[in-house]
């Protein structure tokens, strides 16, 4: 697991969302997504997708947890699909952690991420998302990103 500190820009996203249980059915969005960015031309080498859990399962009855499957928008775009939400993405100070992109590394990047921010002194900054980034160069390579943010 490697770790950096980004500032990740604003984003302007298409996004479709899951409510119920984290699992497979996250995966599903993540394809309909995918789905919807190759329908309308938006899948391209610099394209970057993005998951969202949206709540804490700890603290959230899980069929009311949300989970949002996002495409990065970087051109001028207008949505024309009833399954498909348009939104942003703030940006800020983010801890990058660099994993392989398998479900058992990224299973154990959560259980390590929180106290290797603690051991380096960085905070969880609650009001903005943990965001699973997946850049199409990435994927490719097998790797994806988990950005926590910090202050």
């Amino acid at each position: 697991m490697k770790l950096k500190i980004e500032s990740i820009p604003a984003y302007k996203i298409a996004y479709i969302r899951q409510l119920g249980p984290y699992g497979p059915r996250n995966i599903q969005a993540m394809e309909a997504i995918k789905n919807f960015a190759r329908t309308n031309d938006l899948f391209a080498e610099e394209s970057i997708i993005l998951g969202i859990a949206q709540d804490n399962p700890a603290v959230t009855s899980p069929e009311d947890c949300r989970y949002d499957a996002c495409l990065v928008i970087f051109k001028d775009y207008s949505i024309n699909d009833d399954h498909v939400n348009s939104g942003e993405i703030t940006g800020g100070k983010y801890a990058v952690f660099t994993i392989a992109h398998t479900a058992e590394a990224v299973q154990r990047a959560w259980c390590d991420i929180f106290p290797e921010l603690q051991k380096l002194g960085y905070q969880l900054n609650d009001t903005k998302p943990i965001i699973e980034r997946y850049a199409v160069n990435m994927v490719q390579n097998h790797t994806c990103e988990i950005c926590v943010p910090v202050y």
